[in-house]
């Protein structure tokens, strides 16, 4: 039985500026993000961007000249992600649809060159449900397409809890069930944040068995736990030095469970996915 995800859609449709704003703290995020990006895209190409929210990745996407169909489960951060486009007068070059991870049924069959899930697999808490994503997506890439994935690390969050709700760490149970399960308490409020915190053993098979050939798992915010705003501070060839170090640190076996977020790089094989 799939999980009934609506809260997660009212979550974002409450706010969607929030999340659009959370790159803008978590800078290192996405420059690291896009080094990776920038080092294993192709150099052109139709793009699935699955879970695009507001459009931080798709705005840069298409300025780089690809063609991205953006999906989202929340109808709020399509309509922002549509205005950023038009506001560079790139709308054409994107296509919009609300949709769900797991049914991507208004999204044709076709050979994308990539596929960006930045957000999906750590919104969807079931394991079948990160399947059926990851299968859905396995089915529109080009045999050889790249797949990026995002992740919530299980054990890189804490960092965060201790600045933002310190407050956390007086409730047992709900630190037991995260780290023992990787999700909320069973008795924890609906309404808010829900994710999936993962392991990073648990990454590279969970889309090998989908079908994947694994090139790296990585964190890409490594090194600096939850303080942000010192990486936010540097400017020029200091950020850019300090970015080249981050970009060689990022998939060290010894350090990338500590990063906040884990990225997962793939290419589809010719094989079909396992059922």
């Amino acid at each position: 039985m799939t999980d009934d995800i609506r809260d997660i859609a009212d979550f974002y449709n409450k706010d969607p500026q929030v999340e659009h704003n959370r790159l803008e703290e978590h800078q290192l995020e996405y420059d690291l993000t896009w080094r990776f990006l920038a080092a294993y895209l192709p150099p052109k190409g139709e793009i699935l961007e699955i879970g695009a929210g507001t459009g931080r990745y798709t705005l840069e996407l298409v300025k780089r000249g690809y063609t991205v169909t953006a999906v989202d489960l929340a109808e709020e951060n399509l309509k922002v992600c549509r205005a950023y486009l038009a506001q560079a007068e790139l709308e054409h070059r994107a296509q919009y649809i609300l949709g769900d991870a797991r049914y991507l049924r208004d999204v044709p069959i076709k050979e994308f060159d990539a596929v960006l899930m930045m957000g999906p697999l750590y919104q969807l808490v079931e394991e079948s449900d990160r399947q059926m994503a990851l299968r859905e997506a396995h089915a529109r890439l080009r045999p050889g397409g790249i797949i990026f994935s995002a992740f919530i690390s299980r054990y890189g969050c804490w960092g965060l809890v201790v600045k933002n709700i310190p407050q956390l760490i007086e409730y047992s149970e709900e630190i037991s069930s995260v780290l023992s399960r990787g999700i909320d308490s069973d008795d924890w409020p609906r309404g808010g944040f829900r994710a999936y915190y993962a392991k990073v053993s648990e990454i590279a098979p969970l889309h090998e068995n989908t079908g994947f050939e694994t090139l790296k798992v990585l964190g890409v915010e490594p090194c600096i736990s939850a303080d942000d705003e010192s990486y936010n501070k540097l400017k020029g060839v200091r950020r850019e030095l300090f970015l080249d170090l981050f970009y060689e640190l990022s998939d060290e076996p010894s350090i990338v469970g500590a990063s906040r977020h884990l990225l997962y790089i793939g290419r589809k094989t010719t094989s079909d996915p396992r059922p």
